[in-house]
């Protein structure tokens, strides 16, 4: 049987909308083809299921529904989902008790630090009942907040440098023999005083310039080897595009209907772990500065198509820059999970503007 040709979509009257949005509620809900017959149980619609019935047939036409070959019922579909995020869902805020509750949590936990993320991705999946996850904040060049140096053996040293927005990384180093923790409590102090608040090319300019007298000959030597290494370790750190993400939420996918396969929902997140991918999210959602939400096809990897994204950007574009949101199967609540990611990602924006205060 040929396919109805498809209509231009414009405006929905008021009628069509009200049944669109009655369609999408009760499929998000019950995860089942919805019938005419359900839409004039549940719902208000003031119209006889006759008319439902051609209201939905219309709708398909536009491509804003389609039904499954073994069912009478219809189901949205990707055009139907950005129909209703754009013109009919609610435009909600979390309750102020609920808001109340998201900043104690994140009062908390040490300030400026990957707790501030794990946090951020459990209470949006927590939230919204999907996956939450989030980026670290990144600069285009990291600045030290604070240097340690831990001695592992006589002549292996780890170091472990914090950045200014919270992320840490570690390194290990080869010293020359005889250096003991004391020494390297030292010439951590004396890296501090070079380091902190300083990018990689500047405290590189700073160690070829140490002031003579500055310390023990012995001492200058391991605060020139840690401080190369330390140099090498933030443009490394500078140079990729994204640095941690931090996710929570997998069973919330993999307990919905689409997702009865772990292999699918596997695939998911291994696509959106990938460093390219995330940064181009990370680089466009930033430069459009508010809540984007990619639905289904809309999503450029293969394996992402049978989700949504609702993402927002938090920071400052040429201060540091990160990224909230939600992924779940296109039947997600939209509404809930936009009213979650933005409020989430104002506290992060917070977070940003202290730091640079």
């Amino acid at each position: 049987m040929a396919r109805r040709p498809r209509r231009t979509i414009g405006s929905l009257d008021a009628r069509s909308a009200a049944i669109l949005r009655a369609v999408i509620d009760e499929y998000v809900t019950s995860a089942t083809p919805v019938s005419s017959g359900s839409l004039v149980t549940n719902y208000s619609l003031g119209v006889s299921s006759a008319t439902v019935r051609n209201v939905l047939s219309d709708l398909e036409a536009l491509g804003l529904l389609t039904h499954p070959h073994t069912s009478a019922g219809r189901v949205p579909t990707d055009a139907g989902y950005r129909y209703y995020v754009q013109a009919l869902a609610d435009e909600l805020s979390l309750p102020p008790v609920e808001q109340r509750m998201i900043r104690h949590q994140f009062g908390q936990v040490e300030f400026a630090s990957e707790h501030w993320f794990r946090l951020a991705a459990s209470t949006l999946a927590a939230n919204t009942g999907t996956a939450g996850f989030a980026t670290t904040a990144k600069a285009p060049s990291a600045r030290v907040r604070r240097v340690d140096i831990v001695a592992v053996q006589d002549t292996l040293a780890l170091l472990v440098v914090l950045f200014r927005e919270g992320t840490m990384k570690q390194a290990l180093q080869s010293l020359p023999a005889g250096s003991d923790q004391e020494q390297l409590n030292r010439v951590a102090g004396l890296l501090n005083v070079l380091a902190v608040d300083r990018i990689a090319d500047e405290i590189a300019v700073a160690l070829t310039d140490l002031p003579r007298g500055a310390a023990a000959i012995e001492d200058l030597e391991v605060l020139r080897t840690v401080g190369e290494a330390l140099v090498r370790t933030m443009r490394e750190f500078d140079a990729a595009l994204i640095d941690d993400l931090f996710s929570d939420g997998l069973l919330n996918v993999m307990a919905a209907p689409e997702f009865d396969r772990s292999e699918k929902v596997r695939q998911v997140f291994s696509a959106l772990e990938n460093r390219a991918y995330l940064g181009a999210l990370v680089e466009s959602v930033a430069e459009a500065g508010s809540i984007q939400v990619f639905i289904g096809h809309e999503n450029r990897p293969l394996e992402m198509q049978d989700v949504s994204l609702i993402l927002a950007p938090y920071g400052r574009i040429g201060r540091a820059v990160g990224l909230v949101g939600v992924l779940g199967p296109t039947r997600m609540p939209y509404s809930q999970a936009i009213a979650s990611v933005e409020f989430v990602s104002g506290l992060m924006n917070e977070l940003v503007e202290h730091l640079y205060a």
